[in-house]
């Protein structure tokens, strides 16, 4: 009985796992079933979205990244700042969050990208261009000079609260509600 039940678990995990590497990998749209808010057994359609090469997307960094304490391949965290829309209908709401790579650290400079999001619980990847910190993406302190910024050469932090633009690099394919 034990054994029954271990290859039907099996098959079926099977059979899930190629249907999402057949719809996650097509360019096709098509319709999932996800679990609608948290009720067990209740699903709720999401259609494919392909998001275009050349997407933009705003995300506010969630804590301070240096050139002196982090290392390339290090992740962070970030929120969308402003919500990505496709053919007017928001596929990435803000607030949504996404997880970044440091790309490249050297003495004064360091540069990131953004590798993934989930959304509705599913993890998808993303290919962004890369992005150095600049005095102009830095969150502005209080009492802080804007002369006292200007001066400033060194790429080497990405303070927590930094807003930077990516775009996709490659399309890619994620859910969005129907």
């Amino acid at each position: 009985m034990f054994d029954s039940q271990l290859h039907r678990k099996l098959s079926l995990t099977v059979a899930v796992l190629g249907f999402f590497t057949l719809t996650g990998c097509s360019n096709q749209p098509g319709i999932v079933a996800a679990n609608a808010a948290g009720v067990s057994g209740a699903t709720q359609p999401l259609q494919l979205i392909t998001l275009p090469k050349g997407t933009t997307i705003t995300a506010t960094v969630g804590q301070t990244l240096a050139s002196h304490k982090n290392h390339w391949g290090d992740s962070f965290v970030a929120s969308i700042a402003r919500p990505v829309k496709i053919d007017g209908k928001i596929v990435l709401p803000r607030g949504t969050e996404v997880t970044g790579r440091v790309l490249e650290v050297k003495n004064h400079e360091l540069k990131v990208a953004l590798s993934s999001v989930v959304v509705h619980g599913i993890y998808c990847d993303l290919a962004t261009n890369s992005r150095r910190p600049s005095d102009k993406d830095q969150p502005n302190h209080k009492g802080e000079k804007n002369s006292t910024r200007k001066q400033k050469k060194d790429d080497s932090t990405l303070s927590a609260r930094t807003r930077l633009t990516f775009k996709l690099s490659k399309p890619t394919t994620i859910p969005a509600k129907a």
